[in-house]
C-alpha cells in the first residue's frame, strides 16, 4: 500500500461573480440585490421562491385550452397576489416563436408594470437538444449522440445555437445540461447523459456551459443553465426512473460529483436537484449534499431549484415529512432556493406560515431570494425583460442547420462492417423495420411534446431514413416495405419479394419515442418481434445492414452476429436521417465512438473502468462493443508513444505524444484516446481511466503528432478518508495498443 502524498482540490473554485463580469459589475449587482431585498415584504420574498408551470396561468381547465392562451386573471393572481418568481414549461406542445413572444411579453408586462417593485419573472424551459419547445427550432442530436462525437467544439456550438434560439423565444433560463453519468443502461434517461465516463461527461459538460452562458449572461443570445440532476439520479438500483440509488460516499465523489464541480468552475448559474433518493435520503432534503458539498466544498454561488413537485413528494411519496408543511420546511432548510411546485401556490402559503412561526429563519429566505434576484440582475431582466425580436433573423437559419447536420454526421458510429458499406451508387436497396420512416425515433423525448411521440407535429421538411436514402440513391433504387410498426404482425410476403430483387437490406431497429418514467423497461433486450424480423431477413442470404436508433443500448447480440454491418444512430436529431444516409452511401466517413459500453448479455453490465477483481477468476469484460469503440471507412495506425518523464516529480507535468497515420485510401477522423492505469493504490484502482482525448482529421497517408499534457490531479483518486489524494507509484499510459509506464515520485 502506498502512502498519500498530498491532498488537493480537484478543480479551481471559481466564484460566479467572476463569471458574471468584472469585480465592479459584480459588486454593483450585489448592491442592487441588497437594496431590493431591503424594500421587499416577506410575502414578496417568499413569492420569488415559488415556481409554477404555465398551465396555472393559462386559459381552460387545467390551463390546457387549445389554442393556447394566457388567462389575464390567473396571471395577475399568480404574479400580483402570490408574487411568483418563476414560470416554466409549455401546455400541451411547442409554441411558435411569435406565440412565445406574446406569452413572455404578457407575463413581464404584469410583473414589471403592475407589481409594486416591478421584479421580472424568470422563465425556464427544458431545451435539452435545442429549443425543443419552439416550433421550427434547430433540434440537435440528444446528449448521448453528442457524446458519441467526442468533440467538445460541436457540443459548445450546439449550446451556443440552443442558447440563441431559446433566448430568441424570449426565455433566459434553460434546464440543461444533464450531467448525470450514464452507468446504468436500463435507465430511461440515459440518452440525456453524455455517457458513462467521468472525464468525457465533465469535458462535454464544461463545453455546454461555456457555449450557453459565454462570459456575460447579459448578452442577448446567452442563457443561464441549470445543471441536472444533482446528484446520483442516474444510478437507480432497479434501473427505473425516480427510484432509489445506493452510492457510498467514495463512489459518489469519484464518479458522480466531478462533472458538477467542473461545470460549477465554468460558471454554471443554477442547479436542479435529483428527483429520487440516495442512500435512503431524498436529495431534496439532504443538507449534506446541498450545503456541505455543493456550497461549502464546491463553492457554488448560484441558486438551487427543485425538480417537478419533489418538495411535495417528501410527504406524499417519500414519507419523510409527516405533513406538506414539514416537507416545505425540510426542503428549504436543506438548501432548496426555488420550488417547482408546480401546479398551485401551496409552497408559498406554507413557507409564509413557517417564517411567521419562526420555523424557518428570515435569514434563510433572504439568502435564497438574494440568489434568485442576483441571477435576474445578471441576465439583464430588470433592464429588458422582453423578447429580443431581432434574434428571429438567425432562428433556424441555414447556418444553424448545417451545424446540426455536422453534429449528427460525427455522432453516427459504425460498429460492424464486413465491406458491405458504403453502399454503391447503383445499389438496389430495400429498407424496412419500425424506425425506418419516422422522425420521432430520430429525436425521442423532449421534442415538441414531452414524450416526443406525436409524429403529426413533426416538420414536413425534415427527412426520415427512407426519404434521405431515396434522395441520395433515387426513389427507384430504394424500396420501403413497412414492417413492424411496433405491435403489428410481421408481413413477410411483400418484404420477401422486395428483398429478392434487392442487393442489400437495411433493417432499421430501435425504440419508439419516450422520456422519463414512461420509458421504464423491464428487459434490456430489444422486442422479440424486432429481433425476429432481423433474423428472417438474415436467413435470405442477402447482405443485411442493421441500423439502430434508440436512447440506450438494447440487447441485439443474436442478430448482430448474422448481420453484415451495424450502424449505431442513437437519437441523431432532426438532421439524423440525412446524416445516416450520407454515412450509408459513403459521402461521410463515420467517426463516432461509443460513449458507453454496449453489453452483450443482460446480466453482464460492466463499465469499461471496472476494477481488477471484476475480471478475476474467469470473469471477463467482454461486451458486444467496448466503450470508445467505433469503425471507419479508413484505417489508422499508431506509433512512437513517448513520455517526457520516466520518473515524474510530484509538481511536474507529464507530456505525452503519439504519432497517428491514416493508412487507408480516404480521409477520415480519428478520436485519439489516452487512458491511465494506476498500477497499485491504497484503494483498488480501475483497470484504466480515460484522461484525455483529441479528435483529429487526416487525409490518406497523412501523419500527425498528437500531444497531451497530464498533471498530478489527473492521477488522483478518492482515498480511504473520502478525500481526493495523489499517491506516488507506477502508472501506465495507453493509447491504442501502445503502452508506456512511468513512476510518480
Amino acid at each position: 500500500m502506498k502512502n498519500p502524498l498530498f491532498v488537493f482540490l480537484t478543480f479551481a473554485l471559481v466564484a460566479s461573480f467572476a463569471f458574471a463580469g468584472s469585480t465592479d459589475k459584480s459588486s454593483n449587482v450585489e448592491s442592487r440585490v441588497r437594496d431590493l431585498l431591503a424594500k421587499m415584504t416577506l410575502e414578496e420574498k417568499v413569492g420569488q421562491m415559488n415556481q409554477v408551470t404555465i398551465d396555472v396561468v393559462s386559459k381552460g381547465e387545467g390551463g390546457r385550452a387549445e389554442p393556447h392562451a394566457l388567462d389575464p386573471q390567473k396571471l395577475e393572481n399568480a404574479v400580483l397576489k402570490y408574487h411568483v418568481g418563476s414560470i416554466l414549461n409549455v401546455a400541451n406542445s411547442a409554441y411558435t416563436l411569435e406565440h412565445w413572444h406574446e406569452i413572455i411579453t404578457q407575463i413581464q408586462e404584469v410583473a414589471t408594470k403592475k407589481s409594486r417593485l416591478g421584479i421580472p419573472v424568470l422563465y425556464g424551459i427544458d431545451a435539452v437538444h435545442g429549443a425543443n419547445y419552439t416550433l421550427g427550432a434547430t433540434l440537435f442530436p440528444q446528449h448521448i449522440a453528442m457524446a458519441a462525437t467526442w468533440n467538445p467544439e460541436l457540443v459548445k456550438k450546439e449550446a451556443e445555437i440552443t442558447a440563441y434560439e431559446v433566448r430568441a423565444s424570449g426565455i433566459p433560463w434553460n434546464f440543461s445540461p444533464v450531467l448525470d453519468i450514464g452507468r446504468n443502461p436500463l435507465w430511461p434517461r440515459l440518452f440525456e447523459t453524455f455517457g458513462e465516463d467521468v472525464y468525457l461527461v465533465s469535458e462535454l459538460g464544461r463545453a455546454y456551459v461555456i457555449g450557453s452562458q459565454g462570459t456575460n449572461l447579459n448578452a442577448p443570445d446567452k442563457v443561464a443553465v441549470s445543471l441536472k440532476h444533482y446528484v446520483g439520479y442516474s444510478f437507480p438500483m432497479s434501473g427505473k426512473d425516480r427510484t432509489q440509488a445506493w452510492i457510498p460516499e467514495r463512489m459518489l465523489r469519484e464518479y458522480f460529483l466531478p462533472m458538477f464541480q467542473t461545470a460549477i468552475a465554468a460558471g454554471a448559474a443554477t442547479v436542479m436537484v435529483n428527483s429520487a433518493e440516495v442512500n435512503g435520503i431524498p436529495v431534496h432534503s439532504d443538507h449534506f449534499l446541498l450545503n456541505d458539498i455543493l456550497r461549502d466544498e464546491m463553492q457554488f454561488k448560484g441558486f438551487v431549484v427543485s425538480d417537478w413537485e419533489d418538495v411535495k413528494r417528501l410527504h406524499t411519496r417519500d414519507r419523510i415529512a409527516d405533513s406538506p408543511k414539514e416537507a416545505v420546511r425540510m426542503a428549504v432548510m436543506a438548501g432548496i432556493d426555488m420550488s417547482m411546485v408546480p401546479l398551485d401556490f401551496s409552497f408559498y402559503e406554507l413557507l409564509l406560515e413557517l417564517v411567521k412561526e419562526g420555523a424557518v429563519p428570515q435569514s434563510r429566505i433572504d439568502e435564497a431570494v438574494g440568489r434568485i434576484l442576483k441571477l435576474k440582475f445578471e441576465l439583464g431582466l430588470f433592464e429588458n425583460p422582453y423578447p429580443n425580436r431581432s434574434l428571429k433573423a438567425k432562428f433556424a437559419s441555414a447556418e444553424f442547420t448545417e451545424a446540426n447536420l455536422a453534429a449528427a454526421r460525427e455522432a453516427i458510429t459504425l460498429l460492424k462492417n464486413d465491406g458491405v458499406l458504403p453502399l454503391s451508387q447503383n445499389a438496389k436497396v430495400v429498407v424496412t423495420g419500425p424506425t425506418a420512416a419516422s422522425l420521432s425515433v430520430l429525436n425521442s423525448g423532449w421534442t415538441i411534446t414531452w414524450q416526443g411521440d406525436n409524429e403529426a407535429l413533426y416538420p414536413k421538411n425534415k427527412l426520415n431514413i427512407v426519404q434521405a436514402l431515396q434522395a441520395k440513391l433515387g426513389a427507384e433504387q430504394v424500396v420501403h416495405v413497412p414492417a413492424l410498426a411496433t405491435g403489428h404482425a410481421l408481413e413477410m410476403p411483400a418484404l420477401a419479394n422486395a428483398i429478392s430483387h434487392a442487393d442489400v437490406a437495411i433493417v432499421c431497429l430501435g425504440e419508439k419515442a419516450y422520456c422519463e418514467t414512461p420509458g421504464n423497461i423491464d428487459d434490456l433486450a430489444l422486442e422479440e418481434t424486432q429481433l425476429a424480423l432481423a433474423k428472417e431477413i438474415i436467413k435470405t442470404g442477402k447482405p443485411v445492414v442493421l441500423v439502430f436508433l434508440g436512447g440506450r443500448p438494447r440487447l441485439i447480440t443474436e442478430v448482430v452476429e448474422g448481420a453484415n454491418a451495424l450502424v449505431m444512430g442513437y437519437l441523431p436529431g432532426m438532421e439524423g436521417g440525412r446524416a445516416l444516409a450520407e454515412v450509408l452511401v459513403g459521402e461521410v466517413n463515420p467517426s463516432g465512438k461509443l460513449p458507453f459500453t454496449y453489453p452483450r448479455y443482460a446480466n453482464a453490465l460492466m463499465n469499461y473502468d471496472h476494477k481488477p477483481l471484476e475480471v478475476a477468476e474467469g470473469n471477463k469484460y467482454a461486451p458486444l462493443f467496448p466503450f470508445g469503440f467505433g469503425l471507419s471507412y479508413t484505417t489508422f495506425a499508431y506509433r512512437d508513444l513517448k513520455l517526457s518523464h520516466q520518473s515524474l516529480p510530484q509538481n511536474a507535468q507529464l507530456q505525452v505524444s503519439v504519432m497517428v497515420k491514416n493508412t487507408g485510401n480516404r480521409a477520415g477522423k480519428e478520436v485519439v484516446q489516452l487512458y491511465v492505469t494506476d498500477l497499485y493504490g491504497s484503494v483498488s484502482r480501475p483497470v484504466k481511466q480515460l484522461k484525455r482525448f483529441a479528435k483529429i482529421s487526416l487525409a490518406p497517408a497523412e501523419e500527425q503528432e498528437v500531444k497531451f499534457v497530464l498533471a498530478a490531479e489527473d492521477l488522483s483518486f478518492i482515498g480511504r478518508e473520502n478525500k481526493r489524494i495523489v499517491e506516488p507509484g507506477q502508472f501506465k499510459i495507453t493509447i491504442g495498443e501502445l503502452t508506456q509506464t512511468f513512476t510518480l515520485k
